[in-house]
């Protein structure tokens, strides 16, 4: 009679999971001996899996698409996840987790994302509860052209540790071109989490599959995207406006690329020749010669310059080596770390093309220079239309970025791509990114309060289109503004055929420059307090468009002005109300 296995005492198992074991295992052996397979009823249960939470903060969606796949790839690991948005992680419930990952991107001044605003609040303040028995890991993404890189993942991977929870393995900061650097963090992260799961659950989890971990994207993406054909640009302003605003058409026929409202497009650009042959010309490469593009692969320093890298953003490692190469003193001072101010004043407005120009001494191999350069990144713009009324269609709403800067002419990468060099047979590779969140009211029938002045109407626009398509019942406010009226208003004939069919119940506008005093967005708001703040008392929300450093912040601060006003309300009462909004999802903000 073959002699029966059993597990060890001392196996790592609790009491409960080696008897369970060892009763299985007596129990297939001895149906092995009669002849009998192992009986339907007693197949072998689950063992217990690790629960993690993995809670992202994210304005674009980048740190969202990144939890959500961490989600999928755990669950096949033995996990038990459950992702959330960090505002939804609750006080108490983050000293009751045992494992806890964090995705975040950062804006503005070093900010959390608006979706872990309210994390951080209660993270940082005084009084939080200590977080001993719970194991995390942070990952960060960020751009490094910022001075605060990736400050919102570092003030919650610095807070996490002053509250007393265990830090498994330390942080990735990542930069724009983040897909390398996050997935060799996450590789490491399954191992961190996998070995202090063991202990929680027996060693029932360490042998998980991988297969989930490098889930394979289906359909056109930011690695694979679709080359679509613009079939309309026009410009917005008036011939005379010094402002250059563009109304895009994208076709995406045969695609099978879909979008909702709220979502943005992510646009492959191409650097300007110009800029391209300039370059080449003070490094004195002929362009011919062969360098390593984005994707591995060799080709003419020339194509990568023009497809593969960005070449308007000096990289510090570059700026440093340029110094080291010229023997350029005062640009290494620059670089210490005690004159952060100082070297952000001497590089705005320079570019690439400065650097080198000041500093011809410092020759580079084009395998070299290339090896310092950062891969040229997709723009993502706001959509504005809606499928709906535009089958096979998406439109973007861009602002041509062009000005003077140290005796140059400065031009926006991707704005002036598809607003000069865009031609009937050049593609535009797009794919879409999803919203986190952001996009019209659930309910038909909520008011719907729109701030969206310039190019930050472009959502809005998007809003409009798919409430008048649905036959949505709720109504509808814009406030909108610009410098001038005459110039400067975009998309003016179909605002006003929405308000003639009513589909736009009330339009403010604010033109700064048309009157010696500038007037903006937030100023008819709080010109307009109790009106606005009666349709906030019938369930209206707020949604907010722009420019995150000024914008956003005036429009933010007009609105616990108006409830402080409008709802006979204290500061402290104000920022309850408003806090709430943003926990119904009703006070949502696409900036930038």
């Amino acid at each position: 009679m073959q002699q029966i296995p059993y597990i060890p005492q001392a196996s790592p198992f609790t009491p409960e999971q080696r008897a369970w074991l060892n009763g299985y295992l007596a129990g297939m052996f001895a149906n092995a001996e009669s002849g009998q397979g192992l009986p339907a009823g007693d197949a072998p249960q689950e063992l217990p899996k690790a629960p993690l939470l993995i809670a992202f903060g994210s304005q674009s969606g980048s740190a969202e698409g990144i939890a959500k796949k961490l989600g999928k790839a755990a669950a096949g690991k033995g996990f038990d996840p459950r992702v959330k948005e960090l505002n939804e992680v609750g006080n108490a419930d983050l000293a009751n987790e045992k494992f806890v990952m964090i995705v975040t991107s950062t804006w503005g001044e070093g900010d959390p994302p608006d979706n872990a605003l309210s994390f951080w609040e209660f993270l940082s303040a005084e009084g939080t509860p200590k977080l001993e028995g719970v194991s995390y890991g942070v990952l960060a993404l960020g751009d490094s052209n910022y001075s605060e890189f990736c400050g919102a993942g570092k003030k919650f991977d610095d807070r996490m540790a002053e509250l007393g929870a265990t830090r498994l393995l330390d942080r990735a900061d990542c930069d724009v071109d983040y897909d390398d650097d996050a997935d060799a963090w996450i590789g490491k992260a399954w191992d961190a989490f996998g070995e202090a799961a063991k202990e929680f659950t027996g060693g029932a989890v360490v042998e998980g599959d991988s297969s989930n971990e490098a889930e394979e994207e289906s359909g056109y993406s930011k690695k694979n995207p679709f080359p679509a054909k613009l079939i309309t640009n026009r410009r917005l302003n008036a011939p005379e406006s010094d402002k250059d605003t563009r109304h895009f058409e994208i076709s995406l026929k045969d695609s099978g690329l879909t979008y909702e409202v709220g979502d943005a497009l992510g646009v492959v650009p191409q650097n300007c020749l110009e800029v391209v042959d300039e370059i080449l010309d003070v490094l004195k490469f002929t362009g011919e010669e062969l360098v390593e593009g984005a994707d591995g692969n060799k080709i003419l320093v020339r194509e990568a310059f023009i497809t593969s890298y960005d070449i308007t953003k000096p990289p510090k490692p570059l700026i440093e080596e340029i110094a080291k190469r010229a023997g350029n003193a005062d640009l290494a001072k620059l670089l210490e770390p005690d004159n952060k101010k100082e070297f952000g004043d001497y590089l705005w407005g320079r570019e690439l093309i400065d650097l080198i120009s000041e500093n011809p001494n410092a020759s580079f191999t084009p395998e070299e220079f290339v090896g310092f350069l950062k891969k040229l990144q997709p723009r993502l713009y706001s959509i504005s239309s809606s499928l709906k009324a535009h089958p096979d269609e998406v439109h973007l709403t861009v602002a041509a970025v062009r000005y003077e800067a140290h005796g140059r002419s400065r031009k926006g990468v991707c704005s002036t791509f598809l607003a000069d060099r865009v031609g009937e047979d050049t593609p535009v590779g797009v794919y879409v990114q999803q919203s986190h969140g952001f996009g019209v009211p659930a309910d038909a029938n909520a008011p719907m309060i729109m701030v969206g002045p310039g190019t930050g109407i472009a959502p809005f626009r998007a809003f409009l289109e798919e409430r008048k398509a649905t036959k949505a019942t709720g109504k509808n406010w814009l406030f909108f503004g610009d410098r001038r009226a005459k110039l400067d208003y975009l998309y003016e004939d179909e605002l006003n055929a929405y308000l003639e069919d009513g589909v736009l119940t009330r339009l403010d506008l604010a033109f700064s420059r048309d009157q010696d005093e500038k007037i903006y967005v937030q100023d008819k708001m709080i010109e307009n307090a109790t009106e606005l703040f009666a349709w906030l008392e019938e369930g209206g929300g707020v949604y907010v468009c722009g420019d995150a450093s000024r914008m956003a912040k005036d429009v933010d601060a007009a609105l616990h002005k108006v409830i402080e006003t409008a709802g006979d309300r204290s500061a402290e009462e104000a920022k309850e109300y408003v806090n709430k909004l943003k926990a119904e999802k009703r006070y949502q903000r696409d900036v930038y």
